[in-house]
């Protein structure tokens, strides 16, 4: 989780709202990456999917099967399919989002019975530091 806070630190600082996300495999880092949405222009430019893009590239194949993912927010319905259509083995993530959230809040898309591959979620990891790292992202906007 360490390393997901500090992408999601280098997204604050590119201007991207705070997010960032690792997939591991055993010991070793796959991927990691951070929200490029505003800087991409493009709104699929979740943490997220740029991590799964970018270790569905490293090992050369679409599932994830033996992987996890470390994310410093609760993902977002769209990214919830992502994970299930890449196998993740298990999630885990920092700050529940009850407005955006898709995993324990909103959709609920794991729960879901049209969702083929259902992971290991363990929610609320350094939720304190991710939480502020979004607050204070946001307070400095207003």
């Amino acid at each position: 989780m360490r390393q997901a806070i500090a992408e999601a630190g280098a997204a604050a600082r590119a201007g991207e709202v705070p997010v960032g996300a690792v997939i591991a495999q055993g010991g070793n880092v796959l991927a990691s990456a951070h929200n490029l949405i505003e800087t991409n222009n493009d709104p699929t430019a979740h943490a997220e999917l740029l991590a799964i893009r970018a270790a569905c590239g490293a090992l050369g194949n679409a599932r994830l099967v033996d992987c996890d993912l470390y994310v410093t927010l609760e993902p977002c319905a769209m990214c919830a399919g992502a994970i299930s259509f890449a196998r993740i083995r298990r999630i885990y993530f920092g700050a529940y989002d009850k407005k955006g959230g898709g995993v324990e809040h909103g959709a609920r898309f794991f729960s879901q019975p049209t969702c083929h591959h259902e992971p290991e979620v363990y929610g609320g990891i350094s939720e304190s530091e991710c939480g502020e790292l979004l607050k204070g992202f946001f307070r400095e906007r207003r």
